[in-house]
This record gives structure tokens, C-alpha cells and sequence, in this order.
């Protein structure tokens, strides 16, 4: 059996996407004979509070669906003080190179890298590249330059040395995936002859939906589940969005989520946040609602947001209010409705027309596009017989 490790900044008990994601990649490996073992920080995400059972432990090594995760001290925090955030990308990478030295045996010969952090992968790259392993890097978005379109970094000293960290990290590696075609032109630009795979790695609803409920009655009933954080801009949609027949049902938990509960506290606006709820919760709740709106304050080069293709599979349309390649693929799919990033005048002027009877007919179109077009166990077989060439 080919053994192989998975460092990742996120996993389960966890919840987000990139923690989803990262299991299903681990559990598709597994059930494809890889004895998979996975190295975290322990967990505290998205609070940046370490969870209550793993408080005051150094270390703690346990099973998930068969799985050896061996869960590492971190800093944690979710601050918006850049020195913090370092430091607590910094911890991870100290712990793991303790780790490296000492349970040495416990990293299997393949390792696959998750980036970002940009740091900790560097660290995980730099420590194990004189291990002679077989290193796979695993980018789901680009970094500096996401931070940087973000407004979270500006150019200078520091981005240039981010940017000097990015290319080492595209050059140590065997093998590259990438989340999207941009991510991959990016890496192509600065290493041609790195092997690349446009690895997208689709999500897959663990509860089957039910039959696409039919109503032509208003109010247009839109879900936001996910992140609140910067990036997301969901305060200042809740500022600018109007909802004169339909209502905003907002699901998850981040940075944004104290001031968007004062908003809402003092709004008119039909607006209902409902916490943080467990993914195999939401996916039972998501037949209950007519669209799906995916946002980002801008447009950031590289990054296709992953509720595209969770969505797809839960027959939700979506209202695409991100930029980017994922207009591209929503357009393409007929998987809903595409707004330019921060127009809120041509997103209300499309709330306020919607009609559901062609919400509905769209929803019969997704469910048999997210069967041909974004399928998790096909994706993962191309990975599997990579993996097993590299």
C-alpha cells in the first residue's frame, strides 16, 4: 500500500470549505488503497480559538474515518494584526519542524503540501525537500498577490519577499495542483517545466437532495453560507442590498459576524443570520431556499470560489457576484446569474426581477450538469494515477 501525508492548515472537526475539501481529497485517497496520515495545527478555526477538547494539549495524535491526524500546537487567533497572524503561521511551522525531527517516521514518503499559509507551506517545503520525499504542492489560491488585491498587503519589501518564498515553493515540488487554469498559468509563468494538474477538487453533498422545491410564491428566499470574513464582504452587502420581495438568510462565522449582527439588529431589511451550522445541517437546509449568492469584494486573480460547485451539486442556482474564472465557468454551465463584484445597483435591479418559475427550471438544468461536469470520484481517480507516477 503507498503511504502518503497530507499537511494542511485546515481539517476537520473544522468547518469551511478548505477543511471540506482537504478530507474528501484524504477519504478519496484512502478508498483509492493509500494509507493516508494527515499533519494539521490543532484545531480552532473559524474563531481562532483552540476548540475546548484540545485546549492546554502540546500535541494530540487520534483517528478520523480511519485516518492518522496528528494535530499540532498553534498560535491561534484570527486577529486583523498582521504580526499576529504571522506568528501564528510562524507556531504551526516551528511545531511541524519539531515534528519532522522527532516523529520523522510519521511522514510517509509522498507529501502532499496544502498553500496557503504561504509560510507554512515554505516551511514544509524547505524542511522536507532535504528528506528526499516526493513533494506534491497543493494550491487552492495565489499568494501575495490575492493579499495584495485584497488590500491586506501592500507592495514593498515585504510583498517582495513573499513573492521570492512563492517561487521557491512552485520550484521544490515534483508535481503542482491547481485549483483553477489562472493558478496554473501562474505557476506555468514562473517554473515552465513544473508538472502542474488542474486539480479543482469538487465537493460532494453527503446528504441527497430532495426534489427541487417548486413555488412561484414571493419572497425570493437567498442563502449565503460561508466565511464572513474581509474577503467576503458580506457587512457591505447587507448595507447595500435590496430586498423588496426576497429575504437574505445568512449562514457561517468569521470576522464580520459581530458587526453584521449589530447591523441587522438595527436593520428594516429582511435579513436572518442563523450562526454557524454543521455542513451535513446545511446541505439538509439548502432545498429550502431559492438561490444561492456567492460574493467577493473584488475580483482576485487565481481564486474560483468552491460554493460554485457545492451549489451545483444541491440544484441551487447561484447568484455569482465574484469576478473572476468562476464567471467564466457559471456562465458556460448556465449555473445562474453573474454580476460584476461590488455593483450593487445591477444586483438589486436582478433581485428585484427575479422570476421563479425560471429559478426552477434552472434548478432541474444544475442538478445534471453538477453529475456530468463536476464530478469529485472522477477527479479523484486523475489524481490517484498521477499520484501513483509521480
Amino acid at each position: 500500500m503507498k503511504e502518503i501525508t497530507i499537511i494542511t492548515n485546515y481539517f476537520p472537526p473544522e468547518t469551511g470549505a478548505a477543511s471540506n475539501r482537504i478530507a474528501k481529497m484524504a477519504l478519496g485517497l484512502q478508498e483509492r488503497g493509500f494509507e493516508v496520515s494527515v499533519v494539521c495545527p490543532l484545531p480552532n478555526y473559524p474563531k481562532g480559538k483552540i476548540f475546548k477538547e484540545y485546549q492546554g494539549k502540546i500535541a494530540v495524535t487520534e483517528t478520523y474515518e480511519g485516518i492518522e491526524v496528528n494535530r499540532l500546537w498553534v498560535y491561534a487567533n484570527n486577529s486583523g494584526n498582521k504580526f499576529k497572524r504571522l506568528l501564528g503561521m510562524v507556531s504551526f511551522s516551528i511545531s511541524f519542524f519539531f515534528f519532522s525531527i522527532f516523529r520523522n517516521r510519521k511522514i510517509a514518503r509522498m507529501v502532499i503540501i496544502q498553500s496557503p499559509p504561504l509560510i507554512i507551506a515554505h516551511a514544509a517545503l524547505r524542511f522536507l525537500s532535504k528528506k528526499k520525499r516526493k513533494l506534491i504542492l497543493n494550491v487552492s489560491d495565489l499568494w501575495p498577490s490575492a493579499g495584495y488585491e485584497l488590500g491586506a498587503i501592500k507592495k514593498g519589501k515585504t510583498y517582495n519577499l513573499l513573492e521570492k518564498i512563492e517561487k521557491f515553493n512552485y520550484q521544490k515540488p515534483q508535481l503542482v495542483l491547481g485549483q483553477s487554469k489562472e493558478i496554473l498559468e501562474r505557476i506555468k509563468s514562473i517554473v515552465p517545466q513544473q508538472d502542474t494538474l488542474l486539480y479543482r477538487n469538487f465537493p460532494q453533498a453527503s446528504y441527497k437532495p430532495q426534489p427541487a422545491k417548486v413555488s412561484a410564491k414571493k419572497p425570493v428566499k437567498i442563502i449565503y453560507a460561508g466565511l464572513l470574513g474581509i474577503a467576503q464582504g458580506i457587512l457591505k452587502l447587507c448595507q447595500q442590498i435590496e430586498l423588496q420581495e426576497a429575504e437574505l438568510h445568512i449562514y457561517g462565522a468569521g470576522a464580520e459576524q459581530e458587526a453584521i449582527e449589530d447591523f441587522i439588529a438595527i436593520t428594516q431589511k429582511p435579513i436572518i443570520y442563523h450562526g454557524e451550522v454543521k455542513r451535513e445541517k446545511l446541505l439538509q437546509l439548502l432545498n429550502d431556499f431559492d438561490l444561492a449568492i456567492v460574493p467577493l469584494v473584488k475580483s482576485i486573480y487565481g481564486s474560483t470560489p468552491s460554493k460554485i460547485y457545492e451549489m451545483a451539486h444541491n440544484k441551487l442556482p447561484i447568484i455569482y457576484f465574484a469576478g473572476g474564472e468562476g464567471e467564466e465557468i457559471v456562465n458556460n454551465h448556465n449555473l445562474g446569474y453573474v454580476i460584476e463584484p461590488g455593483n450593487f445597483l445591477a444586483l438589486n435591479r436582478l433581485i428585484k426581477k427575479l422570476n421563479l418559475t425560471e429559478v426552477y427550471q434552472l434548478k432541474k438544468h444544475i442538478e445534471e450538469t453538477a453529475i456530468s461536469s463536476f464530478n469529485i470520484e472522477l477527479q479523484l481517480d486523475i489524481l490517484s494515477e498521477k499520484l501513483e507516477k509521480t
